[in-house]
């Protein structure tokens, strides 16, 4: 019975110590439970970050890959009008090699008219400047002759003085005759300057002012000169006037 009672009390005493040990493990695994129900929240609370992270980062993405777009089609665009201005620029630069061409060969056609017109001014200058001295010649002889047939009339008039017909006769010519023709010839002007035909058109252009009046008084005794003398002056005019028409000619062409 003894054996019996301590084995009861044995046994009692293992259940109890089971119980215990049961309690203890239930109340480990609640607090363990515990921790897990809190990491499981904690996650949770984590994935919904992550959730709204990804989110905000797939927006930004969107917007970078539209702003990427934006910027490849504004590049595309940029590249076709560089494209457009490189043609542009091509046919400018021929087109300006063209007038370069054109300006060059016309500066050299120019520049050979020009170098032939001086050339013709020249000989024209000369030819004047010849003319300028035939004419001086000319009035020289003129002057010459004119002494010469004032000297005949006079040794005819000193042989037939005596005779009285032929007196009156004579002084009726001399009333006819003009006084200059019965004084005497007027000695004759200096030779002019060829120089002047050699100025440049510019100085000249101010000399001309005298130049007409001296022609005009020129003009006005060879009016009363003979018809040889008014001619080689008329000659001499036209070359002077045609001289001065080249000379202009060669500057508008030089311009």
């Amino acid at each position: 019975m003894e054996n019996s009672g301590s084995q009861v009390v044995s046994l009692e005493q293992q259940v109890e110590s089971v119980e215990r040990s049961i309690v203890f493990l239930r109340q480990e695994q609640l607090s363990l439970l515990h921790g897990l129900h809190l990491e499981i929240l904690s996650l949770q609370k984590r994935c919904t970050e992550v959730k709204e992270e990804e989110e905000q980062l797939e927006a930004r993405c969107q917007e970078v890959e539209g702003h990427l777009q934006e910027q490849q089609q504004i590049q595309s665009d940029l590249r076709w009008e560089l494209s457009q201005k490189s043609v542009l620029v091509g046919t400018f630069r021929t087109s300006l090699k063209e007038k370069e061409r054109r300006f060059l060969e016309e500066l050299k056609h120019r520049s050979h008219r020009t170098t032939v017109l001086n050339t013709e001014l020249q000989k024209q200058t000369e030819a004047a400047a010849y003319l300028s001295f035939q004419l001086h010649s000319a009035k020289q002889k003129l002057h010459q002759q004119r002494q010469q047939q004032h000297r005949r009339p006079a040794q005819s008039g000193r042989r037939s003085s005596s005779r009285p017909s032929s007196h009156i006769h004579t002084e009726r010519a001399r009333e006819c005759v003009p006084r200059e023709r019965v004084m005497g010839p007027e000695e004759p002007m200096a030779m002019p300057d060829p120089a002047v035909f050699f100025y440049p058109y510019r100085h000249r252009s101010r000399l001309r002012p005298p130049h007409r009046h001296a022609l005009q008084e020129a003009e006005g005794e060879e009016s009363e000169e003979l018809d040889q003398g008014a001619s080689v002056s008329r000659l001499a005019t036209t070359v002077a006037k045609a001289t001065a028409t080249t000379a202009s000619t060669t500057e508008n062409n030089a311009e």
